[in-house]
C-alpha cells in the first residue's frame, strides 16, 4: 500500500527563523507514527503544514494522494485533526459541540456512541468551562473522530495532563488504531512515544535527525547495559573475566557494577553469577530508552 502521508524536502520559515528544514518522512497505513522532540523543535509546525493548516515554503506533502494544500476541502472530509492550542466557547455544552461538529461534514458516526466509547456520556450536558483537562482533551478527540476519518492528527493531545489522565487518553489513541485508523502524533514525551508509536521521527531545530522504532533507535545508538547486584560474599572482577562485551566491572562494599553491549548481556551476566554460585541480595538492570537516544544524539535531555 501506498504512505498514507508522505514529506518530502518541506521547509518552513518565519522571516528569518527556520522553523523546518528539508524535513522527509512517510507514514504508512493503519500506524501509530510519533514526530518526537523538545518544545520549539518545529513538529507543530510541520504537523500544521501536513494538515494544509499553514503552507510551506517548499517541498513536497501529500496526504491520502492528495496535496493539502490545494484540495483542502476535499482532505478535511478524510481527515481528524486535534490542534494544540484549542478552546471551546465556554458555554458550550459536550453534546451541543458534538452536534455542531456533526453539520461541518457530509457524513459523520453516531455521536453518542463516540461519547460513550470515551467516556462522556455523563457529561453530555455538562458545559465546557466546567470539564476537566482530561475531559476537554477526549472531547477534542471526540470532534477530531465525528466523521469517521482515515487518519487522526493528535498534536501534543497529553500536555498538562496527570499521569491518571494521560493513560487513559493513551488507551484511547490505541483503540483508534485497532479501529483501522492510521494516527500522526506529535509529543515531546518520551514514555508517550514509547508506549503508542510504533515508528517515531526525532525532530530537533527543525531537522529530522533519526527515524524508525523506538528499538531500532536504541539498537543503532544505545547498545550499552548495565546490571547492579549485591552480594554478601566478595566477588572478583575475574569471576566476569571471559564475559562478551564486558565494558567495565566496578565494585564499592557489597555493591557490584557491570557495563556491557550486546542484547545477551545481561542474561550471560546472569549465568556468570550463576555458575560461581554468587549470593545475590539484590539485583537490578538499566536499559536505554529514547530519552538515552535523544542525549546520545543531542547532549541535552528532550525536556529542555
Amino acid at each position: 500500500m501506498p504512505p498514507v502521508v508522505t514529506v518530502a524536502n518541506l521547509r518552513k520559515s518565519y522571516g528569518s527563523l527556520v522553523a523546518v528544514d528539508d524535513v522527509s518522512f512517510t507514514v504508512e497505513e493503519g500506524e501509530i507514527f510519533g514526530l518526537l522532540g523538545p518544545n520549539g523543535a518545529g513538529k507543530t509546525t510541520t504537523m500544521e503544514c501536513v494538515e494544509g493548516v499553514r503552507k510551506p515554503d517548499a517541498g513536497e506533502i501529500r496526504v491520502l494522494g492528495q496535496d493539502p494544500g490545494a484540495r483542502a476541502t476535499d482532505l478535511q472530509n478524510r481527515i481528524g485533526v486535534q490542534l494544540q492550542e484549542a478552546q471551546l466557547q465556554k458555554r458550550i455544552k459536550v453534546w451541543e459541540a458534538v452536534d455542531l461538529w456533526t453539520t461541518l461534514f457530509p457524513t459523520t458516526v453516531d455521536g453518542d456512541a463516540l461519547l460513550d466509547e470515551l467516556g462522556l456520556s455523563a457529561k453530555r450536558e455538562a458545559r465546557f468551562m466546567n470539564l476537566s483537562g482530561g475531559q476537554k482533551q477526549r472531547l477534542f478527540i471526540a470532534l477530531a473522530l465525528i466523521n469517521d476519518p482515515e487518519v487522526v492528527f493528535l498534536d501534543e493531545l497529553t500536555t498538562g495532563l496527570d499521569p491518571q489522565a494521560r493513560r487513559k487518553i493513551w488507551q484511547m489513541v490505541l483503540g483508534i488504531r485497532e479501529r483501522g485508523k492510521t494516527v500522526f502524533l506529535t509529543t515531546h514525551l518520551m514514555e508517550e512515544a514509547e508506549r503508542l508509536c510504533d515508528r517515531v521521527a526525532v525532530i530537533e531545530h527543525g531537522r529530522l535527525i533519526e527515524l524508525g522504532t523506538a528499538e531500532e533507535l536504541v539498537t543503532r545508538h544505545c547498545q550499552e547495559r548495565t546490571v547492579h547486584f549485591s552480594s554478601d560474599g566478595e566477588v572478583g572482577a575475574e569471576a566476569f573475566s571471559t564475559l562478551a562485551g564486558l565494558a567495565s566491572f566496578d565494585s564499592e562494599d557489597d555493591r557490584y557494577q557491570l557495563v556491557g553491549t550486546g542484547p545477551d548481556f545481561i542474561s550471560s551476566v546472569i549465568g556468570c553469577i550463576a555458575e560461581h554460585r554468587i549470593r545475590v541480595t539484590d539485583f537490578r538492570t538499566e536499559t536505554p530508552n529514547l530519552e538515552d537516544v535523544f542525549l546520545r544524539l543531542t547532549g541535552h535531555s528532550i525536556r529542555e
